[in-house]
Parts: C-alpha cells; sequence; structure tokens
C-alpha cells in the first residue's frame, strides 16, 4: 500500500509530513557536517535548535491530525525494506496518540535542550581549549533526536529496534564527547571508560530484546505491533512470558533498572546537556515506552507484569538510598533519574500504563530542568574559579612587576593557579549560591519541589497516580515506592542545602556568576512545565486528559480519583524529609572541610551509601576480573601459547621443518633424486674408465679388437 493510498483512508491531517520527524534533524546534521566548519558557533546551534524545532512542529501537527482522526491509527509507509520469505516489512510510521505523546516529549524537551547547550557549550569548549568541537556536539545532539524519533515511530519492532541500537550510538558518541579528559578536564580515558560502560551495558539488554525478537518471530509469525498482538491468543502462555522477560532485559540495559543500571551515573562524563536528554527525555525513556507499546503482551500474563513492577520498585528504593550519599551534583540527579525510572518502571509493570506515561512526561520536563540548572551551577563555579584564578593572577602579576620579575615568570605563576584541580560539580565546594546565582537557584527549587512531589507541582500529580495505583493491586510495591518517595525528598532537600545555603565553601562559589540568558530562558520555560505539567491528566471528573488520549491506543483505561489518603501520605512523608534534611544540612550548614552529619550517625550504612553499596566493586569481583582472567587466559595460554607456540610453531610449523628438512630434503631430495643422479655420475665414470682402457692408442689393440669383432660376427651367422 503506497502512502498516497494510505493517507487517503484518513479523514485530513498532515501525517503527510511524518517522514519529516527523521528527515528535520537529519537536514541540520547534514548542514553542520557539510558547512559548519564555515559558520560560527551561534549558526551552528541555531540550525541545529531549528532542525530540532522543526521535528517539534511536525509531533505537534501529527499529534493534531490525530485527534481529528479519532485517534485512529495511522501507518504512512515511506518506502519498502524488508521483504524475505514470509517477512514482509516496510519502513512505515506509526502515528497514534502513544506515538505522538513521545513524539512530542522528545522534540519539544531535546529543543529546549539544544538551545540551552548553545550557550553550555560556548563556556565548556573554552574552559577545555577545544573550540572546534562546538560544531560536532550538535550534530551529535541532532542525531541523537532523529534516531528517538525512529524508535518512537516506528510501526514494528525491527524499526523500533533500528532507533533502540541509534540512540545506544548516539549516547556512546555523547557520553565519551571529551573521550581524553575526565569530569575534571585532565587527561585521562575516564570519560572514553564510562561511554565503553554506558554501551557494553547496554549490549547486554540489547541480547535479551534480540531474544523476545527471534521468540517473537518465530512463534508469532512477525515483527509488525497490529500483527504480533493479533496473535498472541493463539500462543502458548510460556513462549509470552518468555518474551515479556526477555524483553524486560532489555528495558534493564535501555531504562537503567537492576541489575543493568550501572552505566547512567557513569554518563555523567558527558557534557550536562547530554545528561539531560539522556536521563529526561530521550534514551532511557525507550525501555517504558517499549513496554506501554508492548501492553497486550505484557497484559496477557499478569507474572511478568508482577517480575516488572518488583524490578522498578526495587530499583527506584535502591537507586534513592545510592542518591543520599552521593556528592556530585550531577550523580545525585542520575541516582534519581534511575530511581524514578523504577516508579514509571513499576507503574507500566502493574499495567498503570496511563500512569507511568504520565510520570514519563512530567518527569521529562523537572529532570531536565534540574540538569540544565546543574548545567547552570556548574558553569557558574567555573566561571567563579576563572575569574579568581585571573585576578590571583593579575594581583601576582602586579607583585612581580614590582619586584622586577620577568614577564615570562610572572605568566608561568598565572598559569599555574589556573591550571590547579578543581571540581565544580562536588556539592563540597558550593554553598551560598542562592545569592551569586538568584535565577538558577529559584529554578532549581521548582525542579527539587515537583521532584519531591510537592502539592500543587507535576511530580506531586503523576508520583500519586503511581502510588495510588499500587496501593490497589501491588501492596508491596506500594512501601516500596512510598519509601523511595521519602528519599527522594530527602537526598533533594540536602543537595539544595548543600549547594544554594550556608556560606560559600569555596573562593569559586564566592565569585560564581549567574548564566546568560540563552541559558536561563530554556530553564524557564522548563519551569512553567514542571508547575502546570500536572494539568494532564488531573485526578478529577472530566480532567481525565492524557487518559482519553492515550485510551485511542491502549484501550479503555481506569480514571482513577485523588485518594487523599495516599496524597496525603506521601505529601507528609516528603515534608517530614525535608524537615529533616533541613535539621541536617540547613540549620548548621556545612563549613569548609567539613565531614557529611550522615557520616557518623549511620556508620557502614552511610558508607555503603557513599560508595553506591559496592555494587561497582561486587560486579568488578564477580564479573570483570574472571571476565579479564579468562580473557587473559584465551590470550596467553590458550591463543599464544597453545595455538600460537604448539600448534603454529611446534605442530604445523615443526611438521613442516620436518617434512621440508627431513622427509624432502634429506630423504627425497638428497638420499633419492640425489643419489640416484649421483649414481649416474658414478656410472658414467666408471664405464668411461672402462671405455679408456679400449682406447689406450695401440694398434695391437686395435687389430686385437677388430679380429674379436669378426669372430663374433661369424659365430653368430654360423649358429643363426
Amino acid at each position: 500500500m503506497t502512502a498516497m493510498h494510505f493517507s487517503e483512508t484518513v479523514t485530513g491531517g498532515f501525517f503527510f509530513l511524518a517522514p519529516w520527524l527523521v528527515f528535520a534533524p537529519l537536514t541540520g546534521l547534514l548542514i553542520n557536517v557539510i558547512f559548519g566548519k564555515r559558520f560560527n558557533e551561534r549558526t551552528v546551534g541555531t540550525i541545529a535548535s531549528l532542525a530540532s524545532g522543526a521535528a517539534f512542529v511536525v509531533s505537534v501537527l501529527l499529534a493534531y491530525s490525530v485527534s481529528l482522526n479519532h485517534g485512529e491509527v495511522v501507518r504512512w509507509r515511506l518506502a519498502e525494506w524488508i521483504h524475505i520469505g514470509t517477512l514482509h516489512l516496510d519502513w512505515t510510521f506509526r502515528i497514534d496518540s502513544l506515538s505522538t505523546t513521545m513524539m512530542l516529549v522528545v522534540s519539544g524537551v531535546g529543543t529546549l535542550i539544544h538551545i540551552y547547550a548553545i550557550g553550555y557549550m560556548h563556556e565548556d569548549v573554552r574552559f577545555k581549549h577545544e573550540e572546534g568541537r562546538f560544531n560536532r556536539f550538535f550534530i551529535y545532539l541532532n542525531l541523537f533526536i532523529a534516531a528517538m524519533m525512529i524508535l518512537v515511530s516506528g510501526d514494528s519492532y525491527m524499526m523500533l529496534f533500528v532507533g533502540w541500537e541509534g540512540v545506544g550510538l548516539c549516547s556512546f558518541l555523547l557520553i565519551g564527547f571529551w573521550y581524553e579528559f575526565d569530569t575534571l578536564g585532565r587527561s585521562s580515558w575516564a570519560n572514553s571508560n564510562a561511554a565503553k560502560k554506558a554501551f557494553i551495558t547496554n549490549r547486554v539488554g540489547d541480547f535479551g530484546f534480540l531474544i523476545a525478537g527471534f521468540l517473537m518471530f518465530w512463534y508469532l509469525g512477525s515483527f509488525q505491533f497490529d500483527e504480533v498482538f493479533a496473535a498472541v491468543a493463539a500462543a502458548p502462555q510460556e513462549i509470552i512470558v518468555a518474551i515479556t522477560i526477555f524483553m524486560l532485559i532489555g528495558v534493564a540495559g535501555k531504562s537503567a533498572q537492576i541489575p543493568l543500571y550501572i552505566w547512567l551515573p557513569d554518563a555523567m562524563a558527558g557534557p550536562t546537556p547530554v545528561s539531560a536528554l539522556i536521563h529526561a527525555a530521550t534514551m532511557v525513556t525507550a525501555g517504558v515506552y517499549l513496554i506501554t507499546r508492548s501492553a497486550p503482551l505484557y497484559s496477557s500474563v499478569p507474572e511478568a507484569q508482577y517480575i516488572v513492577a518488583m524490578v522498578g520498585a526495587i530499583t527506584a528504593l535502591f537507586a534513592a538510598t545510592i542518591a543520599v550519599g552521593q556528592y556530585d551534583i550531577k550523580k545525585v540527579l542520575a541516582y534519581s533519574t534511575i530511581s524514578q525510572l523504577g516508579f514509571m518502571v513499576a507503574a507500566v509493570g502493574m499495567g498503570a500504563y496511563v500512569a507511568g506515561m504520565f510520570h514519563l512526561m512530567t518527569h521529562a520536563f523537572f529532570k531536565a530542568l534540574l540538569f540544565l540548572s546543574a548545567g547552570s551551577v556548574i558553569l557558574g563555579l567555573e566561571r567563579g574559579h576563572h575569574a579568581h584564578a585571573h585576578h590571583a593572577a593579575h594581583d601576582d602579576h602586579g607583585k612581580k612587576k614590582k619586584e622586577g620579575k620577568k614577564k615570562e615568570e610572572q605568566h608561568g605563576h598565572g598559569d599555574e593557579d589556573h591550571g590547579e584541580v578543581f571540581d565544580p560539580g562536588d556539592m563540597r565546594n558550593m554553598g551560598g549560591l542562592r545569592k551569586t546565582m538568584p535565577v538558577t537557584f529559584w529554578l532549581y527549587i521548582i525542579g527539587t519541589l515537583a521532584l519531591a512531589g510537592i502539592f500543587p507541582f507535576a511530580g506531586f500529580w503523576s508520583k500519586d497516580e503511581i502510588l495510588l495505583d499500587a496501593s490497589l493491586h501491588y501492596p508491596a510495591v506500594y512501601w516500596l515506592l512510598t519509601a523511595a518517595a521519602f528519599f527522594t525528598a530527602f537526598y533533594m532537600g540536602r543537595q539544595i542545602w548543600m549547594v544554594f545555603f550556608g556560606q560559600a565553601r569555596t573562593d569559586a562559589a564566592k565569585h560564581a556568576e549567574e548564566s546568560p540568558k540563552v541559558m536561563t530562558v530554556p530553564l524557564m520555560v522548563l519551569a512553567v512545565l514542571s508547575v502546570v505539567g500536572g494539568a494532564l491528566n488531573l485526578p478529577f471528573e472530566g480532567f481525565h486528559n492524557l487518559g482519553h488520549w492515550l485510551g485511542h491506543t491502549l484501550g479503555e483505561v481506569e480514571g482513577l480519583p485523588l485518594n487523599l489518603q495516599v496524597a496525603g501520605i506521601s505529601t507528609a512523608l516528603a515534608l517530614i524529609a525535608i524537615l529533616i534534611s533541613w535539621f541536617l544540612y540547613g540549620r548548621n550548614p556545612l563549613k569548609t572541610g567539613q565531614i557529611d552529619p550522615l557520616k557518623k550517625p549511620l556508620g557502614f550504612v552511610f558508607t555503603g551509601m557513599e560508595n553506591k553499596w559496592f555494587v561497582d566493586e561486587g560486579y568488578g569481583v564477580l564479573i570483570i576480573k574472571p571476565f579479564k582472567w579468562i580473557s587473559q587466559f584465551l590470550a596467553d595460554v590458550i591463543d599464544w601459547r597453545f595455538w600460537h607456540d604448539f600448534v603454529h610453531e611446534t605442530v604445523i610449523l615443526g611438521a613442516y621443518n620436518w617434512i621440508s628438512n627431513s622427509a624432502l630434503n634429506e630423504y627425497t631430495d638428497q638420499k633419492g633424486i640425489d643419489a640416484f643422479a649421483n649414481w649416474l655420475g658414478t656410472a658414467t665414470q666408471w664405464i668411461s674408465g672402462l671405455m679408456r682402457k679400449v682406447q689406450n692408442g695401440f694398434v695391437r689393440s686395435y687389430a686385437l679388437s677388430v679380429l674379436l669383432g669378426v669372430v663374433l660376427i661369424l659365430g653368430y651367422l654360423i649358429f643363426k
């Protein structure tokens, strides 16, 4: 069926624009690839932002078209793709209420991140003295948006998998963007290792996704969504369980759930806009989308739903406890993202697909706000650090000038101050920033209140909807998530007190500077969304807008009313957690060099939180070291000593040498061919010696020879 024929089956709309979801960011990417080196930074950033913005406009028009078409699914075929035997898959865009929701989140939040990145990367590339990489960064960002659009708009698991792998590649490129540095800008392979860790961990998850795909094709006969879902009823129950569990492994990798969450905190190695893009709007939400898209599969196997819900709930609590003990401002938010993804996975696992998608959307708003605000804080401290170093160098320059020092010595000392090791992301190096960075402070407060689930911010409505669903059907999940919500409010309160209150604990914090408007304006937009985003699905009759919208794709969904008991418990716990954080960190703000107030009373528990419960070390002992040992054994013993030294050198080369030297050279050649040739020479010499005796030069000998010859001839004739 051609695209034109398909478009004629719908009642108006802009479905023909669907390919531009991908073409728009790819166009921006290609323009910057070809002409980017000729453009200035503002032009490069503007082109990339407009490309992402164009994808957002297309998403809005497609969502409008879906509403015009009364929520019916429209499949827009672009080109023929895979036709092998009974497998017929075309490159087809699926346009329905679920896919357009994801399109809006990805392109909308992604565009704001693009705009913010213009200001952020302008300074970041200069702090690292790598101005030439500015263009490359925006090429990667556009590629990320294009890959994510393929993922959310595909009409089959195969097309979804193309986007799935595409965002995996882009995360590798962006996490390792500063591949030759560490997070402090020092020469190191730390960032490169973080990128490899993310890439390899996600390949483990992809193994699960691939196995699910193989089972799906083998037993259900297709990869196309509608055909797969139609075949579920006739398939063996155990096969559907296997497909959904293997798919969960893929989700655990992409959406950072236990046990494959370990890559996400290390993803902080990338520039802050990357952290916001990965953690808020794109890659990590892919797993939640996959389960929601596969709702007919999961809804048919309650045992798989329970496993998914428990994995999400345990992840939510586990990651929240780790966030309590972190000092890096972005690491706290990273573990918070893992925890919030646990909420989403638990929700879709319970079958509360609308609640999970609702939290995905609000989380995209306030977590992007928090990450980008954290980037503003980090750059503010960078500016303060460099300004302080410049003033110190200038003062020292004046002193040396008075003392008659050489100009080279003056500049050398200034460079030394400038190059001192300073971590602008360590919250222990902050304090008092509400005075020097007031705009960022208030924006951060809004994001924090939304994440903590305080009324009336967006997070309150979406998180409580998940808790309400859990309280009704999965009590164990409810209590795990409630505990996670308590820790969430606590570690965010701890972060606020440590970063913005008290006295500045470093000279960089004293001299910190507010970020420019190109960074703060996108934050303001996200702050507004973090405040009013809850209106997307209020728990009141007639206001279940998102539920009605997604119901076109997911079928009839239950709109739960506000439960004052659940909302009251979660809000009370959040306020108590914030009060405890104030008691520990706000009432008596940290001083320079002071240890964390929780370290002494909690002892080894806090040590476990600080060290991420030693999970990475556990992986190192149980997996990494054995893997390295096996690799070294295979490389050294099997490959080198056995295969190279024994098989190649001893067996193959030894046999060849024996055959060539002994069998062929010594026996065949020397004792065979050479001996025969030598025998011929010897025989010739012997015959020659005999002939020499005949040819002696005496006439009597010749006469005797003639006589003997005559006698022999006569004898022959007589006896014949």
